[in-house]
């Protein structure tokens, strides 16, 4: 009997993926949970370990290959007699093989949870049957699996169970008015550049098409806007220069971007309407109480945007260093789908690569994203203590907040930038709001 394996429902709307790696041979013996493939979605690079025990017969696919769920990958021989027939692994790519248990005939409850948390729980010894999920769709995450261990992913912070709301109740497309009808614009044919010149093409997919397709659909479907400012970080530097080392022994890297995420989670405190998404089907606003910011970075395979969760609760110590894991993750292709999911919020620092003022698209279904300068040295007008003003050399740093003007206004923008601002400026303030 042969069994055909084909990609399986990613979920979150993905529905291709690139073949990365494949650590295995036709002809090769391989066992349940052996890895097979690696692949790359617009999330992260993921291992799909072996659904079955057999042996390899037929490999369908080559690395470069982009496939589409439900396409055959592999076909095993199970050296049984039977019809042939078609195996996904689960329902999602990141859901847990099914195991049979010894001297029974019905199998475990198939547990969602990313092959990364997999390795933790098997290197702690936990039963993932056991583990409460708190991640999307019961998703087991890796803190899931430290906590059930007995140790808490922070230390003496315990995240608090959060799951996912049900989706609210679609009604029939016909029971709504149609606001605006839709335009279509033909795109007309490129020309043969090789005429004027060499060129060369290169392959537009994976992590690279994603994005393109993720901005153009969110620069078309939201009317963005901005307001610009700076903040005089000269005091908040000396700061960080102060306890970067203290940061770094721990294990971590004390950023600016580490004190911009603690600003960001305080403002959407006081303006929930940044913390938000628009469901335009059911006409409402989701306002999220939970604070979960996606930081961009820059890799070499592309723009990725780890989740850093429940910042509110979060040190900046605990901060400095699951953001530095997460970038290390992160251009490593290490990093897993659940840690690219659930942002409230993003931040875009384009400060350590000498970048000024620039308009971030957002990252939808969010609406709004904050981008961060260089700080520069310059010359400023302050007031002294004698009540004079002076010009002095102040180090000042870029803000752009870019906004959905659907769901929020300009004056409440200005409000919630100037907060961050206020919060930056001044480190006693930054603080005393963390409490």
């Amino acid at each position: 009997m042969t069994t055909s394996f084909l990609l399986p429902d990613l979920g979150e709307g993905v529905h291709e993926a690139e073949i990365l790696s494949i650590p295995i041979t036709e002809g090769q013996s391989v066992e349940e949970g052996d890895v097979i493939l690696e692949v790359e979605t617009d999330k992260a690079a993921v291992e799909i370990p072996s659904p079955c025990t057999g042996i390899i017969e037929t490999i369908k696919v080559s690395s470069g290959d982009m496939v589409r769920v439900g396409d055959v990958l592999i076909i095993f021989a199970n050296n049984g007699e039977g019809e042939a027939k078609e195996l996904q692994q689960g329902k999602a790519m990141n859901i847990e093989t099914a195991e049979k248990r010894p001297g029974a005939a019905t199998q475990k409850k198939v547990v969602p949870a990313a092959p990364s948390t997999r390795r933790i729980a098997r290197e702690q010894g936990v039963d993932l049957q056991e583990v409460h999920p708190t991640g999307p769709n019961g998703l087991v995450t890796t803190d899931d699996v430290r906590s059930h261990a007995g140790a808490s992913p922070l230390g003496d912070i315990k995240k608090p169970d959060r799951t996912e709301p049900p989706a609210a109740e679609k009604t029939a497309a016909g029971d709504r008015a149609s606001d605006s009808s839709a335009i279509t614009i033909d795109v007309p044919p490129l020309p043969d550049f090789s005429q004027w010149g060499e060129i060369e093409r290169q392959p537009f997919r994976s992590i690279r098409r994603a994005t393109a397709n993720r901005m153009a659909a969110s620069w078309s479907q939201i009317p963005h806007v901005n307001c610009q400012d700076v903040a005089d970080i000269t005091r908040l530097e000396e700061f960080r220069q102060r306890h970067k080392k203290d940061i770094a022994e721990a294990g971590g890297r004390l950023t600016m971007t580490v004190f911009a995420m603690k600003a960001v989670a305080t403002a959407l405190k006081n303006y929930p309407r940044f913390n938000a998404s628009l469901d335009q089907e059911n006409q409402q606003i989701i306002i999220k109480k939970y604070f979960h910011i996606g930081i961009a970075v820059d890799t070499g395979h592309g723009l990725m945007v780890p989740v850093i969760r429940d910042v509110d609760r979060k040190s900046i110590k605990e901060i400095s260093i699951e953001l530095h894991e997460a970038i290390i993750r992160a251009r490593e292709r290490s990093n897993s789908r659940e840690e690219m999911m659930g942002g409230t919020f993003t931040i875009t620092n384009a400060g350590a690569i000498g970048g000024g003022f620039f308009s971030a698209i957002i990252n939808h279904p969010e609406v709004a994203i904050l981008g961060l300068g260089q700080g520069r040295k310059q010359p400023a007008v302050v007031t002294n203590s004698h009540g004079r003003d002076e010009i002095v050399p102040r180090l000042l740093m870029p803000i752009v907040l870019c906004f959905d003007h659907r769901v929020a206004d300009g004056a409440d923008a200005i409000r919630f930038q100037r907060l961050i601002i206020d919060a930056l400026e001044d480190p006693d303030e930054l603080l005393i709001t963390m409490i």
